[in-house]
C-alpha cells in the first residue's frame, strides 16, 4: 500500500486548522443566537466577542501556513455572516427592539441584509483593493459594536425610548457597512516603523484596562473605531496622517479576510 507524501500530508493538516477555527467561530455564532432567545443577552454578547477573536485568530493561522484559499475565503464569509450578521442582530431584537414591533424587525433586518452586502462587496474586491482600508465598516467591528453595549448594559431595554435610539444605532451600523467610507485595517499596520514600546506598552495597557475595566473600556474601543470612519481624520490615530500613497495592494484570498 503506497503512502502518501508527508508534504501533503502536512499541507491537509494546515489547512484543516484554519476550516476548524471557522467552525467554531460558526459554533459561537448559533450558541449565540439560542442565547439571545432565551434571555441570556450577557452570556450571547460573550459570544460574539469571542467569534470575533476567532475570526481573527483563524486568518492568522492561515496565513503563517501559507493554506489561504478561495474555499477558506467563502467559507469564512459564511461563517460571518451568521456570527455577525445575524447574531447580533437577534440580540439587539431581543434585547431591546421587540417592544417598537414592525420597526424593531425592520432595523434587525436591515442590520443582517447590510451585513450580507458588505461581507459580499468585500469579496469581489478583494484582488484589487487597498489592503490597508476597508470600505465600509468591518461587518465585525458592527457585531462588536452591538455586544459590547449588551456587554455593559446587560438588562433588557423595557424604555421605548432608549428601545428607539438602540433602533437608531442599529440603522447608523447598517448603513456604514455598505457605505463608501474607509476604515483603517489593522492587520496591515506597519510594525516594524513603531517603536517598542508603541508595539508591546500600549497593547499591554490596553489588555489591563480592559482586565479593571472590562464593559467600559470594550465599549469605548468598539465605538472609538466605529467613529474613526466618519469623523476627521486629523483627530483619530487610526487613519495615520493621510500622507500614504494611494497604491493598490492585491488581497491574498483566505480566512478571515475582515
Amino acid at each position: 500500500m503506497r503512502r502518501r507524501p508527508r508534504a501533503r500530508t502536512r499541507f491537509r493538516r494546515g489547512a484543516s486548522l484554519p476550516s476548524f477555527l471557522t467552525s467554531v467561530n460558526l459554533f459561537f455564532g448559533l450558541l449565540a443566537l439560542l442565547k439571545s432567545i432565551r434571555g441570556e443577552y450577557e452570556i450571547a454578547a460573550v459570544l460574539i466577542a469571542l467569534s470575533i477573536i476567532l475570526d481573527g485568530v483563524d486568518g492568522l493561522v492561515a496565513r503563517l501556513t501559507g493554506t489561504s484559499s478561495d474555499f477558506g475565503r467563502e467559507f469564512d464569509s459564511l461563517a460571518d455572516l451568521v456570527s455577525f450578521g445575524v447574531a447580533p442582530a437577534v440580540l439587539a431584537y431581543c434585547w431591546a427592539l421587540g417592544d417598537l414591533g414592525r420597526l424593531g424587525m425592520v432595523a434587525t433586518f436591515g442590520f443582517a441584509l447590510c451585513g450580507a452586502l458588505r461581507l459580499a462587496r468585500f469579496n469581489i474586491q478583494t484582488s484589487s483593493a487597498d489592503r490597508r482600508y476597508f470600505i465600509g465598516l468591518p461587518i465585525p467591528a458592527a457585531a462588536g459594536a452591538v455586544a459590547a453595549l449588551v456587554f455593559y448594559c446587560p438588562h433588557p431595554v423595557k424604555d421605548t425610548a432608549m428601545g428607539a435610539l438602540v433602533c437608531l444605532l442599529l440603522v447608523t451600523l447598517s448603513v456604514l457597512m455598505v457605505a463608501r467610507v474607509r476604515y483603517r485595517s489593522l492587520k496591515e499596520l506597519d510594525l516594524k516603523a513603531r517603536r517598542p514600546y508603541q508595539v508591546l506598552l500600549v497593547p499591554m495597557l490596553i489588555l489591563l484596562a480592559i482586565f479593571a475595566w472590562p464593559e467600559q473600556v470594550l465599549l469605548g474601543i468598539s465605538f472609538l473605531y466605529v467613529l474613526s470612519g466618519v469623523v476627521p481624520r486629523s483627530l483619530l490615530p487610526l487613519h495615520g496622517d493621510g500622507r500614504e500613497s494611494a497604491r493598490t495592494m492585491p488581497a491574498q484570498p483566505g480566512h478571515g479576510a475582515e
